[in-house]
């Protein structure tokens, strides 16, 4: 489907700014997340005190993008002083080539489950025998994992759902890694810019997705805070057991004002707040 007029789709079943209230009170979504992306720039600036604002909004869980020069044990002692769990990091590629002693180490001082590829540099991903390679590295670094006891997740934009010689890379991922040793991170936003239907995607491959980046988007494309949209997040949510969603964070990569932004998002999840700033 194209995305126009699968976004079309998307806000006529959603209708644009009501407070899901079915999800208000789901356990999942009480304990919803931040992917500390959004609020990057004010890590840079003010690590702990930024961290502090994250968990006043109300969010109980983080997800890492970095670590911001900060020692991952005095990351654990930041988390536990303000009630936050952070259940999973994005990671630097390089450990789908073997170089994850550190990353393991790190992860498992922070109290890190998830390690997470965010993405993997253009040149690895050109054919399709470069996405079954990345397929089999994915296996190979999800093995070492498990040996660790953390798990390997991987995280989508919106090229996995762009064709290469016919094939769907996405599917390609999903059908050559291995369910025991490899998760993924639907992050919805960039699956939706894709083309693709979370919920084809969590019915077809029920279980494989334990993350989920909500972001949402706005009926010309763009990313917005969550409810300001057209994402039927009721929808997406009353499907997360056949998901198998464990963790949701919330993101926005470019906001104009990151705490707004997240507060935002939080709110509307949580149906505390109406939308207006």
């Amino acid at each position: 489907m194209h995305r126009r007029t699968f976004v079309a789709a998307l806000g006529a079943a959603a209708g644009l700014g009501r407070v899901p209230a079915l999800l208000a009170d789901d356990p999942l979504v009480s304990r919803v997340g931040l992917q500390l992306y959004t609020v990057r720039d004010l890590l840079q600036q003010d690590f702990a005190g930024t961290l502090a604002r994250v968990a006043a909004i109300g969010y109980k869980e983080v997800e890492f993008a970095g670590y911001f020069g900060q020692e991952p044990a005095a990351i654990r002692t930041i988390l536990e002083r303000l009630d936050l769990r952070a259940p999973a990091a994005h990671v630097d590629p390089k450990l789908l080539v073997g170089d994850w002693a550190k990353i393991f180490a790190d992860a498992k001082a922070v109290g890190h489950e998830y390690v997470v590829i965010p993405d993997v540099p253009e040149e690895q991903r050109r054919t399709l025998a470069d996405w079954q390679r990345l397929a089999a590295r994915l296996n190979r670094a999800g093995e070492a994992a498990r040996h660790e006891g953390l798990t390997l997740a991987y995280h989508n934009h919106e090229h996995e759902f762009l064709q290469v010689e016919g094939k769907v890379p996405f599917d390609t991922l999903l059908d050559e890694t291995d369910p025991r040793l490899v998760k993924f991170e639907l992050d919805i936003f960039w699956a939706v810019t894709g083309g693709a239907d979370p919920l084809t995607l969590f019915a077809r491959w029920a279980k494989r997705f334990r993350l989920v980046h909500v972001k949402d988007m706005s009926r010309d494309g763009r990313m917005v805070d969550v409810g300001a949209g057209v994402i039927d997040w009721p929808a997406i949510f009353a499907k997360r057991k056949q998901a198998g969603i464990e963790h949701v964070f919330v993101e926005h990569d470019e906001p104009a004002d990151p705490v707004w932004s997240a507060t935002a998002s939080y709110q509307y999840l949580r149906g505390t707040s109406p939308r207006a700033r």
